[in-house]
């Protein structure tokens, strides 16, 4: 059932591992490690899938190290959760009192433990759930055995049978024993109804042949015997009070109004009881077993730091160790995490990350930082915003290497023009940011050829033209060997998108242009013609790096845009690895203010870098991203 059970630390060393299948499985567990573990991406749902493969995996914080179970992934197994917990368990007891440095040193033998811990989870799986029962093919069942004429023959068989019956019900008793009765006369039924009217006025004693009287008819009569019973109330003091209290029995005027008179001045009989709260034996029972627990608590509590004291001592006692007492180590658990993570994630909503995103990165703080241990003297809020600090560095860090000078002048070296392809949703600004990428190669001496594929928007043409006028003007041809650097390929409106885009790769090949930027047109991420035609430009054209241009003022709406667009290019391509986002291009954070949200909601999205930052209006407005200066706005 399991095919690879491995116990390996954070960082990719591997502990113990059990191969039931003999097959190498180094790379689903690498891409866990770098995909889940290294990211701390969707680590709450402790499932990761690979081609035919999936991986349950679970985090040790204590000890550092990661539980992972490998199987198929068409096969459900129950009981994974419960065993690596158990596995978990059986590994703290044996190995947890090692030294932190002596860890990688030294063999682990857990093959025992492994097998005991493996056989009591399927034999308790077993136990628990029974499989279910195999429907029956229809040759198996009754109804294929009908035929047609025995189904005619069932149909008289059962008209008989119902007619029997009719008949039988008709007919009046006889008794084979006794002859029939002889008819009776009008004046035998005149006395029969008056005899049962005398019966019923006047009830006399029970005669041998009549009807037992029923259940309820006795009921009622003993009730008609019993009377009014008073009711006797708990707290209603003795039972001369009860007496003087009951106006149910007959009495004459002047012995009542006596009894009132008395009442009156007489003095106060019987005495008013205390108040008793669950006085009843179930709530003293329940009671004693609450202290028998948390006797039994206090006194495993007491035997614990009792075991702690005794190993402190073994491994030797001085100062160090009387201070690490006084201090000590406080696990943390969930409850502890919940307060801090709620406050961070409002947080982070109010600097315009993505609820979602916000919440998931909470659960990966959680994850990482519970079963940790925590001196007396830190913080959980402090350890909380480290981690989450931590975690936001590496979400924004690069994932893969995006430099497109070094791509464009190894394209430039291989004779053919380096392609990028810009697309997003309407008014994010993909034209004036792709004029300052194209101001920025042009400084670093490529020459550029931008395609116009937006062939829907009225004037996007034009506004290229203009862009293009401008930076011949600011960098004309005398200055770069009458060389041209911006040349605008465009076919008017209505035409082919993708057709327009492969002309123009292939002008610039033949005339020796460096780069080829090809703009398009915006579309919004639920538009499934615009998508399909999106699909198969880059489809067609294959280019080198495909960028979503995305506004900083978004939260919410990021994640359904970049989710759209990466599942859209992915679906209405019909190649088997579809060329989906390469990076994002951040537009218009100048606006935002310290609200950088934005910025991680869409890494965290895709895992693609953030290329470029646009920050302004001039063509020099374009910046890298820097990350700790991301990082330091969304935590203040």
């Amino acid at each position: 059932m399991l095919d690879f059970v491995v116990i390996f630390t954070k960082g990719g060393v591997v502990l113990w591992n059990s191969n039931e299948s003999g097959k190498n499985y180094a790379s689903c567990i690498n891409s866990l490690i770098r995909g889940v573990i290294l990211e701390e991406r969707n680590t709450e749902s402790k499932y990761f899938e690979e081609d035919h493969l999936a991986v349950q995996f679970k985090l040790d914080n204590e000890l550092d190290v990661v539980y992972a179970a490998v199987f198929q992934k068409v096969i459900k197994l129950n009981y994974l959760d419960s065993f690596l917990a158990e596995m978990q368990s059986a590994f703290q007891e044996k190995f947890s009192g090692i030294a932190a440095q002596e860890r990688l040193a030294i063999d682990y033998e857990f093959e025992q433990e492994f097998r005991t811990v493996l056989s009591a989870a399927e034999e308790a799986s077993l136990k628990q759930g029974k499989a279910p029962k195999a429907m029956r093919s229809y040759n198996e069942s009754q109804k294929s055995k009908k035929t047609v004429a025995s189904m005619i023959q069932d149909d008289k068989k059962a008209t008989n049978t119902a007619e029997k019956r009719v008949n039988i019900q008709e007919s009046p008793p006889t008794s084979k024993s006794q002859p029939a009765s002889p008819p009776r006369t009008t004046d035998d039924i005149i006395q029969e109804n008056r005899r049962k009217l005398r019966e019923k006025l006047t009830p006399t004693k029970k005669v041998s042949g009549e009807a037992k009287p029923t259940k309820q008819s006795t009921v009622d009569k003993e009730r008609e015997k019993a009377g009014k019973k008073p009711r006797v109330w708990d707290l209603g003091g003795n039972s001369k009070d009860a007496v003087l209290l009951d106006r149910s029995k007959d009495a004459p005027e002047d012995v009542q109004l006596q009894t009132i008179n008395n009442e009156l001045v007489g003095t106060m009989q019987g005495s008013i009881r205390d108040l008793d709260v669950e006085s009843d034996t179930d709530g003293a029972d329940s009671e004693a077993s609450v202290d028998s627990e948390l006797e039994e608590k206090q006194q495993k509590q007491r035997q614990t730091q009792q075991q702690q004291r005794n190993q402190r001592k073994a491994k030797g006692g001085g100062l160090l160790s009387y201070f690490k007492g006084i201090v000590g180590a406080k696990t943390m658990t969930l409850n502890d995490l919940q307060p801090a993570l709620e406050k961070m994630r409002d947080h982070l909503i109010s600097k315009n990350v993505a609820s979602e995103i916000a919440a998931k990165l909470c659960d990966s703080v959680a994850t990482s930082l519970e079963g940790k241990q925590m001196g007396t003297f830190d913080s959980i809020a402090n350890m909380v915003k480290e981690a989450l600090t931590q975690s936001l560095v590496r979400i924004l860090s690069p994932k893969r290497r995006i430099d497109i000078i070094r791509d464009a002048l190894e394209s430039k070296r291989n004779g053919r023009p380096y392609t990028i392809i810009f697309c997003g949703v309407n008014g994010v600004g993909k034209s004036t940011n792709l004029a300052k990428i194209c101001f920025w190669l042009i400084e670093n001496d490529f020459s550029v050829l931008i395609a116009a594929c937006d062939t829907f928007r009225a004037g996007a043409v034009e506004q290229l033209r203009t862009h293009t006028r401008h930076l011949n003007a600011l960098h004309p041809a005398e200055k770069h060997k009458q060389r041209t650097m911006v040349q605008l390929y465009e076919k008017g409106y209505g035409k082919d998108a993708a057709g327009i885009a492969m002309e123009a790769i292939k002008y610039a090949h033949d005339t020796k242009v460096d780069v080829v930027l090809v703009d398009t047109a915006g579309r919004m991420q639920d538009n499934e013609p615009l998508m399909r035609s999106l699909s198969k430009l880059i489809k067609v054209n294959n280019p080198d790096l495909v960028l979503f241009v995305g506004e900083a003022l978004v939260g919410n709406e990021a994640v359904d845009q970049l989710v759209k667009f990466n599942q859209s290019l992915a679906d209405y391509s019909s190649n088997e690895n579809p060329h989906i986002i390469d990076g994002i291009v951040l537009t218009k954070f100048d606006t935002i203010d310290d609200k950088v949200g934005a910025a991680i909601s869409m890494t965290y999205i895709t895992g693609q870098p953030i290329v470029f930052v646009g920050t302004g209006q001039t063509y020099a407005d374009l910046k890298a991203i820097n990350v700790n200066a991301v990082v330091n706005s969304l935590m203040k």
